[in-house]
Parts: structure tokens; C-alpha cells; sequence
């Protein structure tokens, strides 16, 4: 069997064994007998991916083609590879596919028929096309026959590229070219790079046709009033918006048009690590036939160990969203009434929630804020601070002020609430305090969307001029207030300052803002 993949430029003739939108469990019979992965106790596909359990952000290019050259933000997050070097490896690439076994699916990047972008992934391994098919919009039988892909992801871990001659830094890829309308993912078997190009892909596509791309999860009330969890990974965008009395519209990516919101994917992309089934019963229950475990441990009966970070703190499950019993489909919303900014505050002095001004928004959004955790990463031995401008600065190709000027325009014009959630520390900075609980910050951010903290009285915090309320429903008073929680109230002032001090020094990056944005962050410098 051979099919063509045509592209904008250029054509990908697949001549090998073709195994062309397989269903799932298709694709699971075929990876257990090619020996990918295993089948867990709990139904699921269990995989692991070698060296690289992560994404490797030093290996992502953009090919620096003229037509995209003056738009894309170029440094080290967008990092260009020069046109004759791409074409040197496409060409290359083209020989090795050839009569290659090979896994292909076909389907859709966005929920809303306007702006959807029609994908192709081909893959070397069946488990990474069951990744590819359960994250990304499947198609009806009647699209799928009049499917015409416009971008298509090769992802062929046993590709490799030289850097001596390519001017890579390794022997792994990950290279988007808006020319060939094609992603090359060569050297690494983690599957969520296939996801986030596309993410990247959709991030430089949609602002064109005013529409707001967002790293962000959403649900819906049952009077149709929507909310956005902005954060970066391990902040709660996924547990937070995993919520029973509301229903799903996506985990993790979206874009907002006019017209509302719309999921880009079909499916979501978990954190497995310390999963129970008491605290995210959605989540446990999603994992099932048809599931992806990535790094997931199995004990020797083959059961879960979400526990276990052996493998890597960055365990995850792929399962399509219509696993959560509550999702909307397709993943479509209404425009948003309230936005959540989430950070993990591993200082421990941020309040659990306060509202922002809309200039404040502004500030945090463009600032991003999180913490990494001592030990998570080699050589992280205290927390650090840690900005992702717009809460995904790794998946924007354009420059910052795009989609912050785009976010400004949309608060404005329907009027949104915007509160800062902190998911990290209280009573201490980490090691010393103890992490936010979860009942009380699901309290806090239902308030927030049902709208009782519009009327509480509020104090206003007098080093990051955040406004505090001081009563929430079901939440005890005194944690409202972050400085009230600390023993040591002079070790809690030395913290906040040095933290609000990394606010400025990592703002003055920003160029073209205007003073009462600047004006809008952390009072004491």
C-alpha cells in the first residue's frame, strides 16, 4: 500500500507497509506485538521513552525561510536553522522513509470548523500514532474521506541528524518549516513533542486571523459562563478544570476567536505523578482501554505505580477527552467570564488568590511565574523562580506583545475577572511550609467563578499590591492572607521582597509596555 502526503511545496511518497488511521484498538494490538509497550493492569498502553523523558528545548529549530523570517521571535526559545541545512535533512529524511513500516493518522488541530487546521502524523511506532490520534480532533468517517492535510508531523525517533554537518546541537531534531508545512521529529521517543509542535505550529497561525492561541485548560458552568486556567506544568490547569460540576472543554490548549473559545486538541495530556484516585477521580478513571501511560512503573503484576518517579518526576497519560464524563463535545465555549492565572509558589508567599487589576493581568501574564522544585531537575538544589512569558514562552513563535496585547483587547471588550491562584506553599517556603490544599484552592477558584469575591472586602498586599480578599466561602480566613500563615513574620517580609526583586529583574526584558503595566507588578523592588 502507498499513499502521498501532499504538502505546500513538495510531496512525501510513503512506499513501505502503510497503516493508514488504524483504530485504537488496532493500533494497541499492533504495538504489543511489535514489543513498544505493555498492557496494564488497568487497560492502558504503558511505554517508556529511554533517555529523553521530557522535551528537548535545545534540539527545537524553526527554518528561517524568508517568508517567516521578520515575524518570528527569534533567541533561544525559537532557535533558526538555516533553509539549505533544512533541506539537506528533508532530503534525507525522504530516503529514509522509504519502504519504512510506517503508522499514519489523519485529523485536526482546533474543535471549531473556522479555524481547525487539518494534520497528518506519520509515525515509526504504533504507539506513538494511538498518542497522536487520542490527543489530536479525530475525524468523522465522511471528513476523513475528504481529508487535505495543510501541515504534517514526521516523527521518526531512529532518525538522526549530525550536528557537525547539519549545525544542530545534537543528533536529535525537532525542526518546523512553514515552507514545507512540515515538523521533523527525529532522535527522541518522548511523544509529547508531537503534541507541542503542533501547539507551535497553531501559535504562529491563528494571531493572523484574530484569534488569541492559549496555553490553558477551560470548562463551562451549566449557564454556559466559561473559565480559563492559565499555567505553567505542574500548577493545576489540568486537575483545576477536571472539575464534576462543570464540564470539560480542554486541559491544556486553546484559541479564543470571537466567537468563544475552542479546544485545539482531543484529548489530554496528564501528569501521572502521585495520581490518586480520592483527590482526581476524573483523571484515575480516564486511564483506561485505549489510554497511553508514558513512564509510567508497573509492578510485576503490571499494576501502576503512579508513585514511583524512577523512570522520571515527569510521568504522563494520553487519553481522548471523551474519557472525562463531563467533556464537551467538541470542544467548544462561549467567550470567558473569569481567567485564572495558576503559579506553584514554592516560596510560599504569594496570596492563595487575589485579584488582578487589568493592568496587573497584563504584568502576569507577560511574567508567567512558577517555581522548579529542589530535585526535580539535576542541579536544582533550592526552589527556583522560574517566567514563561504568556505561561508557554517555549510554544510561542511570535513576540511576546502579540499575545498580550491580543489578551488585553479580549478582558477588555468582554469584560473578564481575572484572579492569581496559588497552588505552591503556605506557612513557609518549600521544605519548611506545606503545600497548598487542594479542597481549599478548588473552594477558592469556585468562588471565583460563581462571582462571590466580587463583593467581599479586600486588603491590598503591601509588596506585590495584590488585592486580597478576606473572606472566601469555605476557606478558613487567616490562610487568605500568606504573611498571616508564616511563624517567622520577618523571614516571610526577607522572602516576598527577594521574590518580588525577581519580578523586576526578569521584566525588564520587555520592551514597548506601557508604564502602567510596569506600574501594575510588585510595589517594593
Amino acid at each position: 500500500m502507498s499513499t502521498v502526503i501532499t504538502e505546500a511545496s513538495s510531496s512525501i511518497k510513503l512506499e513501505g507497509k502503510i497503516h493508514a488511521n488504524l483504530t485504537a484498538p488496532q493500533l494497541i494490538e499492533q504495538a504489543i506485538i511489535r514489543q513498544e509497550a505493555d498492557l496494564a493492569q488497568n487497560g492502558a498502553l504503558r511505554a517508556t521513552t529511554g533517555k529523553f523523558t521530557g522535551r528537548s528545548p535545545k534540539d527545537k529549530y524553526i527554518v528561517k525561510d524568508p517568508s517567516v523570517a521578520q515575524t518570528i521571535d527569534w533567541g533561544e526559545v525559537n532557535q533558526p536553522l538555516a533553509p539549505e541545512k533544512f533541506e539537506k535533512i528533508y532530503q534525507r529524511l525522504l530516503t529514509y522513509l522509504k519502504d519504512k513500516e510506517l503508522f499514519v493518522f489523519d485529523g485536526f488541530a482546533g474543535a471549531d470548523p473556522t479555524y481547525r487546521l487539518p494534520i497528518r502524523v506519520i509515525n515509526e511506532y504504533a504507539w506513538h500514532n494511538l498518542f497522536a490520534r487520542q490527543l489530536f480532533v479525530r475525524p468523522t468517517e465522511e471528513e476523513l474521506s475528504q481529508h487535505n492535510p495543510e501541515f504534517t508531523v514526521v516523527c521518526v525517533p531512529n532518525f538522526k541528524v549530525n550536528p557537525k554537518t547539519d549545525g544542530t546541537n545534537s543528533d536529535t531534531l525537532i525542526a518546523l518549516s512553514f515552507k514545507h508545512r512540515v515538523v521533523i521529529i527525529a532522535g527522541t521517543h518522548y511523544a509529547g513533542e508531537m503534541k507541542k509542535s503542533i501547539f507551535s505550529v497553531m501559535n504562529y497561525l491563528l494571531p493572523d486571523r484574530d484569534v488569541l492561541p492559549m496555553h490553558c485548560s477551560a470548562n463551562v458552568g451549566e449557564h454556559g459562563d466559561v473559565a480559563l486556567f492559565f499555567g505553567l506544568s505542574g500548577t493545576g490547569k489540568t486537575t483545576l478544570s477536571a472539575d464534576p460540576k462543570r464540564n470539560l472543554i480542554g486541559d491544556d490548549e486553546h484559541g479564543w476567536s470571537d466567537h468563544g473559545v475552542f479546544n485545539f486538541e482531543g484529548g489530554c495530556y496528564a501528569k501521572c505523578i502521585g495520581l490518586s484516585q480520592k483527590k482526581e477521580p476524573q483523571i484515575w478513571e480516564a486511564i483506561r482501554f485505549g489510554s497511553v501511560l508514558e513512564n509510567v512503573v508497573l509492578d510485576d503484576e503490571r499494576q501502576p505505580n503512579y508513585d514511583n518517579n524512577t523512570l522520571t518526576e515527569n510521568t504522563r497519560a494520553a487519553y481522548p477527552i471523551d474519557y472525562i464524563p463531563n467533556a464537551v463535545i467538541p470542544g467548544i465555549g462561549g467567550n470567558p467570564n473569569v481567567i485564572i492565572f495558576l503559579t506553584a509558589d514554592a516560596f510560599g508567599v504569594l496570596p492563595p488568590i487575589s485579584r488582578l487589576t487589568p493592568e496587573q493581568a497584563m504584568y502576569h501574564f507577560l511574567s508567567g511565574y512558577t517555581s522548579k522544585l529542589a530535585g526535580t531537575e539535576r542541579g536544582v538544589t533550592e526552589p527556583e523562580a522560574t517566567f514563561s512569558t504568556c505561561f508557554g514562552a517555549p510554544f510561542l513563535p511570535r513576540p511576546a506583545y502579540v499575545y498580550a496585547e491580543m489578551l488585553g483587547e479580549k478582558i477588555a471588550k468582554h469584560d473578564v475577572s481575572v484572579y492569581l491562584v496559588n497552588t505552591g506553599w503556605t506557612g513557609g517556603p518549600y521544605g519548611v511550609g506545606k503545600r497548598m490544599n487542594l479542597g481549599y484552592t478548588r473552594a477558592m477558584v469556585q468562588a471565583a467563578i460563581e462571582g462571590k469575591l466580587k463583593e467581599v472586602p479586600y486588603t491590598t498586599d503591601p509588596i506585590f499590591g495584590l488585592h486580597i480578599p478576606t473572606e472566601c466561602p469555605n476557606v478558613p480566613a487567616e490562610l487568605l492572607n500568606p504573611r498571616n500563615t508564616w511563624a517567622d513574620k520577618e523571614a516571610y517580609d526577607r522572602q516576598a521582597k527577594d521574590l518580588a526583586r525577581r519580578f523586576h529583574i526578569n521584566f525588564r526584558k520587555f520592551t514597548g509596555v506601557s508604564q502602567a503595566i510596569i506600574n501594575a507588578g510588585p510595589l517594593s523592588k
